[in-house]
């Protein structure tokens, strides 16, 4: 009897803003939740428990080393293997995981978002496809500023702060350089972005069943 095929690991990657989740959750309902699972690199932040808050407010969470990443290429490396695994739940507001997990089963398709996805060589190595999703700066910050105050509950001023102190330096040092080792770039999240990764998306998942 035939193995089903290995999954195939789709990240997608791009600023702050940028529209990664809304391409990757396309690509989630176009292909199904029975067919894929979705994975936030955001999940995978380092649990800060042992900080007191105030100093957990201060840590660079832009920085790649803000993320436990080695942990996310071991999870994909399971699923790999056709094994089970149990993805962090973090909770923004304190800075730290919850006791809570998320359990992702072996599927034909892993779909990746993260700012820093391709800013890792390790975690590149794990994937199939690999994009960028390139958005103007100015785009990206207004995104920003609506998410953070609307569903984080923050202030105009300390988001532009954030913004100024690490955000744009971070993006400018890792992520904008990290899109030259996508397969595919896209400008923005826009319906034929989505179409052109979804028709990628599905060239993959076609070789992977013709191997």
């Amino acid at each position: 009897m035939r193995q089903p095929p290995d999954p195939v690991v789709v990240g997608i990657a791009g600023g702050s803003g940028s529209g990664k989740t809304t391409v990757a959750r396309a690509v989630v309902s176009a292909i199904g939740t029975d067919r894929c699972a979705y994975v936030q690199h955001d999940a995978y932040y380092r649990h800060l428990g042992h900080l007191p808050l105030e100093a957990r407010h201060k840590v660079n969470f832009d920085h790649p080393d803000s993320l436990e990443t080695e942990l996310l290429v071991e999870h994909l490396a399971e699923l790999r293997t056709g094994r089970t695994v149990e993805i962090p739940v973090y909770d923004f507001a304190t800075h730290t995981r919850t006791d809570s997990t998320v359990t992702v089963p072996p599927c034909p398709l892993v779909v990746l978002d993260g700012i820093l996805l391709l800013a890792d060589g390790e975690l590149r190595e794990q994937l199939d496809l690999s994009v960028f999703v390139d958005t103007e700066a100015d785009v990206r910050l207004m995104r920003r500023l609506e998410r953070d105050m609307e569903e984080r509950g923050r202030t105009l001023q300390s988001v532009l702060a954030q913004y100024e102190e690490t955000v744009r330096p971070m993006h400018l040092e890792f992520v904008e350089p990290s899109k030259r080792h996508a397969d595919l770039i896209v400008g923005g999240s826009n319906e034929h972005a989505i179409a052109a990764v979804l028709a990628a998306v599905r060239g993959a998942l076609r070789t992977a069943r013709s191997e």
